[in-house]
């Protein structure tokens, strides 16, 4: 699993792509169930499993937070 924490949605696709794998999961990290329509519109605040973990499909879960919401990657 790449490191993907801080980059929007689509970049974090890109990265986990690079690795071999196609498909990942996203949820809003707010809790309030909204959906990635513009996945460039969403930053990585979370990620599971750690950066270095061997994933295959569907194991990368990236937790999200619109842009210009608070976040910890200033």
């Amino acid at each position: 699993m790449p490191h993907v924490v801080c980059m929007n949605l689509q970049d974090a696709q890109y990265a986990i792509h690079a690795v071999g794998v196609f498909f990942s999961r996203s949820r809003d990290a707010t809790g309030a169930g909204r959906r990635q329509i513009i996945d460039r519109n969403w930053i990585v605040v979370a990620q599971s499993p750690v950066p270095g973990t061997p994933i295959s499909e569907g194991d990368a879960v990236l937790s999200v937070v619109k842009n210009g919401e608070p976040n910890s990657c200033g």
